[in-house]
């Protein structure tokens, strides 16, 4: 069995660095007391998204199709998320937007991405 390196598109790269940086910054409102005052496992729920997210970069950043399927995938639970606890606001939107204009350059290169782990 032979496996091939497929090189990575600079829309690609763009969008994971970009993600890798939203990360940073997002994580610490995972400790905000404002979070805290919605509930109890809320931190722990929300920590478990962004972990997830994360992860879902590195999968893409690799050119593996699980990591565009996961990024999905969790796209759905965060904004189930954010509106079942109220969270949802206004300001959702852009994250939202970005988040679907990820997923659409995730799908226009997915066929060249891995299928293996």
């Amino acid at each position: 069995m032979v496996y091939t390196k497929v090189k990575r598109p600079w829309p690609i790269t763009t969008i994971c660095i970009m993600g890798y940086i939203w990360m940073i910054l997002v994580l610490p409102g995972m400790f905000a007391p404002d979070v805290k005052k919605i509930g109890d496992f809320i931190p722990m729920i929300y920590g478990l998204i962004l972990a997830f997210s994360f992860i879902s970069i590195i999968g893409v950043w690799h050119m593996k199709r699980w990591g565009v399927e996961l990024y999905t995938l969790i796209f759905f639970i965060k904004t189930s998320f954010f509106i079942l606890t109220g969270q949802f606001t206004s300001s959702s939107y852009a994250g939202v937007f970005f988040s679907i204009v990820f997923i659409l350059v995730f799908s226009f290169y997915y066929k060249r991405m891995d299928k293996n782990l």
